[in-house]
């Protein structure tokens, strides 16, 4: 095909295979831990570190990671420290984060409205080699955290109190995981989008979930959901010139409708077999 000449779809589908793989591990732990918004809140704030970027005239990419790094940091003494109501520290830390992408944005008056629009609603020829490479060397060090820590971080999600008293660095992995999540979120940014990145992350874990119950086969289920999504939202936005985040968000949904409908209707029909056996 056509698309596949063109450098900037070679990048965008090689950084959609990386993604694939990460993005259910991250996405199963978020639900998992409560911290679904916790991903929309580092994707809103990392518009600062693009603003910050542009209106000192360095690669937006860097300056994005530094800041979603010293956010994901924040976040969670913030978290011990509204220990009781959590969800404060993620409303205190967007509403700001999104003020001071505003300010900064307000002071560069150099025309930058095209560059934040592509940050927002994503766009599939702002992709570059290097941020693909930095996928694959985020990539490579989530999977060998998951294998090594897999144990732990499933002790820490459902019961931290027990995490703490075994010995474990809850604080650290817990940060650790918050820097990872917050560094997949600055890279795939451009791609898909800030307002919709945190999608990308959640609804593929939200999917497989409904298909699985095991934890390490809602992350193997998820990959191939991903996946799809991903690629089918690309071509897609390709083809039509659609926002590529909100077209691979809107395939990733309607999977999970009609999961959830043939679920629905099979649960149905298993009740109307089993009530016509017993009348039998």
């Amino acid at each position: 095909m056509e698309m596949f000449l063109y450098g900037f779809m070679q990048r965008a589908f090689q950084a959609s295979f990386i993604i694939s793989l990460i993005a259910p591990m991250l996405g199963l732990f978020l639900i998992l831990r409560r911290q679904s918004l916790m991903a929309d809140t580092l994707a809103h704030v990392s518009l600062a570190g693009v603003a910050l970027g542009l209106l000192i005239s360095i690669n937006p990419t860097w300056t994005n990671i530094l800041m979603v790094i010293v956010i994901a940091i924040l976040l969670e003494y913030m978290r011990m420290l509204y220990r009781t109501y959590s969800e404060v520290s993620i409303a205190i830390l967007m509403s700001g984060g999104m003020a001071l992408a505003l300010f900064l944005i307000s002071l560069n008056q150099g025309g930058t409205t095209l560059s934040i629009n592509q940050f927002l609603f994503g766009s599939i020829v702002t992709i570059s080699m290097q941020q693909v490479w930095i996928l694959y060397l985020l990539a490579g060090i989530i999977v060998c955290l998951y294998l090594i820590f897999r144990k732990a971080m499933y002790v820490m999600i459902f019961d931290e109190e027990t995490a703490f008293t075994a010995g474990l660095p809850i604080k650290t992995m817990s940060i650790l995981f918050n820097v990872l999540t917050g560094i997949t979120i600055a890279i795939i940014m451009p791609i898909v989008g800030a307002l919709l990145v945190s999608a990308i992350l959640i609804l593929p874990a939200a999917i497989s979930m409904r298909l699985s119950k095991s934890f390490s086969s809602t992350i193997l289920i998820g990959i191939p959901i991903t996946l799809t999504g991903m690629l089918s939202g690309l071509v897609t936005s390709y083809e039509y010139g659609t926002p590529p985040g909100a077209t691979i968000t809107l395939i990733l949904v309607t999977v999970l409708a009609i999961i959830t409908i043939f679920k629905r209707l099979a649960k149905v029909f298993k009740t109307d077999k089993s009530l016509y056996k017993k009348q039998t």
